[in-house]
């Protein structure tokens, strides 16, 4: 069986006989290009100094990018950074060659260097795309933006808000972002976590609305650990979609919303606030709520609410059953802090937890810290995967797999909605179930980026 090196050395050698070609076999028409690159914005309020990030294009979060559903997206990164870099398409169905992971799928975009990424994209939704190369790092600079795909016929809606939440740990001294990314205390416990909660690179986001109003909110998780648990006062409607993946049916908001790092909500709400007041997307804060998004209520859009949306046309591909050719898989996710893991295999020695902790590691899924040499799994296309995941830590995780969709097999064994993200409770145990349907090698993590830093990643081959 090929190994991972075998793999990336016989990448390396097609890239090396690409450049023999000659000059007019290779040329295309030049991609439009996506600059990450340094800059200085105003994140923190008034009376604080401007912030040095990274971001797509000199801004966080970086150009929202919107393509038609089945189109084709073809950008160039330019890599302007003092470290290599190189783009993950969050949640989308991609050809495994633009996946965007250094060692599995491309080499690094070294500084000054660029790398086309040309994919189609199959599915309607909200989606996001970040940098995946010391992403622990390069996002909580500011290296992610908004991916949208349109459906061909769009939902009867006055207006569309696309919401990026982050959070970012600024040094309220200096104004400037903590560059302790290495830190034994975010890597061992919750993750890297913010002082500073932002919407689309604002502080106390503030937008003007009418009563009545009926808008669609996509609301993207951008950050590295934050779990955002959302709730609507002023507000009422509908979740039609998560993770870019349509909902069956409209279902109704009567509780909070509750997004883990990389997971996305698409909502239809109408305001429903009296003319003169303000609505809000709060999020709570330990006993407290706090505005998320204020709207301000101003006019009136119409004399009655609407009824109850139509559901968003389904995506190609998203319905499969348990029956047929399958197999059972699990994960067990150990280690962190006031955990039990006593020790692990890290870099093929067997190590006790105090050595892992001494090399900045924590975390283990089966046994492995860090990226194996070898796949959890290697299926067969079309292949069932059932994905038992257990949750042996003391923390919450947000499992993420590139590439393809899952659903969660419910206790009363009925499939719960196409997702790309899973959040787990500390000592939870769940199921997935996907199809193989996408070859290639994708990468299966935490999408608390401190954890999969230090030690949750692994991978499935699909042949």
């Amino acid at each position: 069986m090929q190994t991972r090196r075998q793999f990336m050395a016989g990448s390396a050698a097609a890239t090396a006989l690409l450049g023999l070609l000659p000059r007019q076999a290779m040329a295309t028409i030049p991609f439009e290009t996506i600059d990450a690159m340094t800059a200085s914005v105003q994140l923190a309020p008034d009376g604080y100094p401007a912030t040095d990030i990274w971001g797509y294009g000199g801004t966080a979060p970086g150009p929202v990018l919107r393509v038609a559903q089945g189109g084709r997206l073809q950008r160039r990164l330019v890599n302007s950074l003092p470290q290599a870099s190189s783009i993950h398409w969050h949640g989308i169905r991609i050809d495994n060659a633009m996946d965007g992971v250094p060692g599995l799928t491309q080499a690094v975009v070294e500084p000054g260097d660029g790398f086309d990424y040309d994919f189609v994209l199959p599915d309607a939704g909200t989606y996001w795309y970040h940098s995946h190369n010391r992403s622990m790092e390069q996002v909580a600079r500011g290296l992610h933006g908004a991916l949208i795909v349109e459906e061909d016929t769009p939902p009867d809606i006055d207006r569309e808000e696309v919401l990026v939440l982050d959070d970012w740990l600024i040094d309220p001294e200096t104004g400037q972002i903590s560059g302790d990314f290495e830190s034994p205390q975010a890597r061992s416990h919750a993750g890297r976590l913010g002082n500073l909660v932002l919407t689309n690179g604002i502080f106390d986001k503030t937008m003007t609305v009418q009563r009545n109003e009926r808008l669609r909110l996509r609301l993207i998780n951008a950050a590295n650990a934050r779990i955002f648990v959302l709730g609507l006062f002023g507000l009422e409607g509908w979740t039609m979609a998560l993770d870019g993946m349509p909902l069956p049916a409209p279902e109704p908001l009567e509780e909070v919303v509750v997004l883990g790092p990389g997971q996305r909500a698409d909502l239809i709400v109408d305001v429903v606030a009296e003319q003169g007041s303000t609505a809000y997307l709060a999020r709570a804060d330990e006993a407290r709520g706090t505005p998320q998004v204020s709207f301000q209520v101003r006019g009136q859009a119409s004399l009655a609410r609407r009824g109850t949306p139509d559901a968003l046309p389904p995506n190609p591909g998203d319905a499969f059953n348990l029956s047929g050719d399958s197999v059972d898989l699990t994960l067990n996710m150990e280690g962190g802090a006031m955990g039990t893991l006593r020790g692990a295999m890290l870099d093929g020695e067997e190590t006790g937890f105090r050595e892992m902790a001494q090399a900045n590691q924590f975390w283990a899924f089966n046994g492995m810290v860090g990226m194996p040499d070898t796949p959890l799994a290697t299926l067969d296309r079309g292949q069932i995967a059932r994905l038992t995941i257990s949750n042996d830590t003391a923390f919450p995780h947000a499992m993420h797999l590139h590439g393809m969709h899952f659903r969660e097999v419910l206790a009363d064994g009925t499939l719960g909605p196409m997702r790309d993200t899973l959040l787990m409770d500390s000592a939870e145990r769940r199921e997935i179930a996907f199809a193989a349907d996408n070859p290639g090698d994708w990468l299966l993590h935490c999408h608390m980026l401190s954890h999969a830093a230090s030690g949750m990643m692994t991978w499935v081959r699909v042949a």
